[in-house]
């Protein structure tokens, strides 16, 4: 069976644990700080009977699930026999330039060496490794088994071949690949989201709308079609003649209103004073846990929606 190694076995690592056992993997979890790899693996068996009970172990019992799991005493016995390893460790360039050179000099040479960071440019940890066609980034959205995309970023002298068995594997882990040409600094979607948060404070902060208004925007407005299409299809399908009739009609409206969001906010200045009292209005500190185990839970619901959409449209 196809082995998966898991480098750094914290939030985003066991994420990546259970994604890649649920799609019948074996998977090995490792990492330096004593019983790390324990922990992760007996938070994971608390989310596998939820994840079953909305049908998103494609099939399989938690039991089987978690058989496909074991905690590795060191990288090299995580790295043996495995095709791929994720790694997963604190957004730290230096900490991840000592790991790649430790990680290259114990990984055999074809196994692909995979990033899951969310800000360093591949190019900034990879540069000196001796094999260092073989390192890309697989950037997730946390947590990857309810939200599939997947950044699978190059850097300048990443292989082609390395991009194409990441993003097989990403498929076959159930992922959608978003494989970007080349490097670039936010990859594709922090640089999206960050689009939308620099306008989301800007209209706070100058006074036009509250955050719950915002919110509410996206929430009860444009997310309920990004829930399963894009900006590209979405306008594609907003306009009688198509997305060339979208941009006849519509550019003029977005070129109007493009100087006035050129203009930044600071995120922690006066405008965080209010983003906070408005959310600790709707949502007391001390509730943000159980916030998240919800937004899980309604995203394990959306998730098994949308994989009986896919199934009922493809039957």
């Amino acid at each position: 069976m196809t082995k998966i190694a898991i480098i750094g076995s914290g939030f985003i690592g066991r994420a990546w644990a259970i994604t890649f056992a649920r799609a019948g993997f074996d998977v090995a979890l490792a990492d330096k700080a004593p019983g790390a790899p324990e922990a992760a693996l007996a938070y994971i068996e608390g989310v596998l009977p939820d994840l079953a009970a909305n049908d998103l172990l494609n099939g399989a019992s938690p039991e089987a699930v978690r058989a496909r799991l074991s905690a590795a005493r060191s990288y090299a016995e995580a790295l043996e026999g495995a095709v791929h390893a994720q790694e997963n460790a604190p957004e730290d360039l230096a900490l991840k330039q000592a790991l790649y050179a430790e990680l290259d000099a114990i990984a055999a040479p074809e196994t692909v060496l995979a990033s899951s960071t969310s800000a360093i440019l591949p190019s900034r940890f990879t540069e000196t490794l001796t094999h260092r066609e073989r390192v890309c980034v697989c950037h997730p959205i946390n947590p990857p088994y309810l939200i599939p995309a997947v950044e699978v970023v190059p850097a300048p002298w990443t292989s082609a071949d390395t991009m194409t068995r990441a993003a097989d594997l990403m498929r076959a882990a159930g992922q959608s690949p978003i494989v970007m040409k080349r490097e670039l600094d936010g990859f594709v979607m922090n640089r999206m989201q960050g689009a939308l948060l620099e306008e989301a404070f800007r209209l706070v902060a100058d006074g036009y709308a509250s955050v719950e208004d915002v919110d509410i925007g996206i929430r009860e407005g444009l997310a309920l079609r990004w829930s399963f299409m894009g900006p590209f299809e979405t306008i594609d399908l907003n306009a009688p003649g198509g997305v060339a009739d979208y941009v006849a009609r519509y550019q003029q409206i977005y070129e109007r209103i493009s100087p006035d969001q050129w203009r930044r906010v600071d995120w922690a200045g006066p405008v965080l004073e209010t983003v906070l009292a408005e959310r600790r209005a709707r949502l007391a500190h001390d509730a943000l846990q159980e916030r998240q185990v919800w937004r899980d839970r309604r995203l394990m619901a959306l998730a098994a929606h949308k994989r009986k959409a896919d199934k009922d449209i493809g039957a």
